[in-house]
């Protein structure tokens, strides 16, 4: 069936495997966590160590990390707190062999996406994983997603960029051509120009996409347009 001109065919994307980053001391307990995981169809990659960790340049993937709190250069928590500085970290799963109520409230606290204790429980363990991939699944969609409209806004005219941005403040052309010194029918066609290469399936999909850019706030139609573009990296 061929697609319809007014309903653009947007790309699939293909999503590598999920990745689980172990950072245990614990030679034999690494292994042990590797061979689980590889028992349900996930990967992982074993650091004994923070530094090894940092260290290792992290693959474009779905993954989490699952760490000791104690580690020989550091503990997890030091981790967690990296992760939060960073958007496009993945979810860390802290585990200690120390159950600590403290430790275990300030973790959470500051984002862990779980807290084991020590001795791991496998299903307990395998259900705290599949939660934090799935998170960080629908992250990578959505920096795909994100760089995708960036692409696509980018390849735009400054014309194009001026009038998509008023469109989505809810202007009609009218205003739009008045505002701009330019022709009702001028904006039409900068508007379906910027429509068609935005892959937008209409109106409302076009002002999704223009506020998910971080455009919409610098637009409103209380204030006197001045054009813009996109200097701000999508989030995670």
């Amino acid at each position: 069936m061929k697609p319809s001109p007014h309903r653009p065919e947007r790309p699939v994307h293909a999503m590598p495997p999920a990745l689980v980053h172990i950072v245990e001391d614990d030679l034999i307990l690494g292994m042990a966590l590797h061979e689980l995981l590889r028992s349900i169809g996930l990967e992982s990659i074993e650091y004994s160590s923070l530094q090894a960790f940092y260290a290792a340049e992290l693959p474009d993937r779905p993954s989490c990390i699952l760490t000791d709190l104690r580690l020989p250069d550091g503990n997890g928590l030091d981790l967690l707190a990296r992760a939060g500085r960073s958007n496009s970290h993945p979810p860390v799963i802290i585990m200690t062999g120390y159950a600590d109520v403290a430790l275990s409230v300030r973790a959470m606290r500051d984002g862990a996406a779980d807290f084991l204790t020590k001795p791991l429980r496998e299903q307990e363990l395998l259900d705290a994983v599949t939660a934090a991939l799935a998170v960080d699944q629908r992250r990578w969609l959505q920096r795909r997603e994100g760089q995708r409209l960036r692409r696509c806004f980018e390849s735009l005219s400054a014309r194009q960029r001026q009038v998509i941005e008023l469109v989505a403040t809810g202007r009609l052309n009218k205003q739009t051509a008045a505002e701009l010194g330019l022709s009702e029918t001028t904006v039409k066609t900068h508007r379906r120009l910027a429509m068609q290469k935005m892959q937008a399936r209409g109106t409302a999909d076009l002002i999704r996409m223009v506020d998910q850019l971080g455009l919409g706030a610098r637009t409103s139609p209380a204030s006197p347009h001045r054009g813009s573009f996109l200097r701000a990296p999508i989030s995670r």
